[in-house]
């Protein structure tokens, strides 16, 4: 679904954050965290990733590590091997990769409501 991504931050491998997080770009989560991420735009999660959070993005690539809540994605989300992801997916576009671990359910179509509170909206 996606080409590369140019990475506008990171929270790279060893750091580790709790509480919320909003962006614009394109962020990438090589680390652990837990809370919740809200953005119109791109969260990558790295091999390095251990995130425990409600998400509501527009776009998931799942590059590796593990992630545990639920995804609310309005453009899509990406799934590549050894990703692991526990939780509900609601997105009108999911792709996933042999070798990814998922647990949870999905529901594939438009992303609505409630009101998007971040950056941008």
């Amino acid at each position: 679904m996606h080409g590369p991504v140019e990475i506008t931050a990171l929270l790279g491998r060893g750091t580790r954050f709790e509480g919320k997080l909003t962006f614009e770009g394109s962020v990438r989560v090589d680390g652990s965290f837990v809370g919740e991420i809200r953005s119109h735009d791109t969260l990558i999660l790295g091999e390095g990733a251990d995130v425990h959070a409600d998400l509501d993005v527009g776009t998931l690539i799942v590059r590796g590590g593990s992630f545990q809540g639920n995804i609310r994605a309005r453009n899509g989300v990406e799934m590549y091997a050894p990703g692991r992801v526990v939780g509900n997916i609601w997105s009108p576009q999911i792709s996933m990769e042999r070798g990814v671990i998922f647990q949870g359910q999905t529901r594939m179509d438009t992303v609505t409501e409630p009101p998007f509170d971040a950056p941008g909206a």
